[in-house]
């Protein structure tokens, strides 16, 4: 009898480094698994978007605000217990200053002395070395 292979679930998601002088825009989820730990916002594209239009969406809906998307800065590749993350990650600027928190418990503007102040989610933290060099790049 022959066996299935199991297939791992695979998920693509956009992050959005949201950039404000020398500090980034950091979210501390507030549900599920990996409740408490901090991660760049962002969420999953849907069929048809673009990486650029999945995150203006998905930031418009967890963050009630407008980004512009700079610039592509990196794609993580991570394997999670239950699934392998494919994550986009974009160097953002606000084009208004309002923000709010719809999905996530907390958020900090934080610069290079305090990046690694909070506990970062195992993709997000491995971008963290490129955000240092951005926010050396006046």
């Amino acid at each position: 009898m022959a066996h299935k292979k199991s297939i791992r679930k695979h998920i693509e998601v956009v992050a959005a480094i949201i950039r404000k002088g020398g500090k980034i825009f950091a979210t501390q989820r507030g549900y599920g698994e990996w409740k408490d730990w901090w991660e760049f916002p962002g969420g999953k594209m849907e069929s048809g978007e673009s990486p650029e239009q999945a995150l203006i969406r998905e930031i418009r809906e967890e963050l009630s605000t407008e980004i512009h998307v700079d610039k592509f800065l990196h794609t993580v590749e991570w394997d999670y217990p239950e699934f392998h993350l494919t994550m986009h990650c974009f160097m953002c600027s606000l084009t208004t200053d309002a923000l709010h928190l719809n999905e996530h418990e907390a958020a900090r503007w934080l610069g290079k002395g305090d990046i690694h102040s909070v506990r970062w989610l195992p993709a997000d933290e491995e971008v963290l070395p490129l955000i240092l060099k951005e926010l050396e790049v006046a």
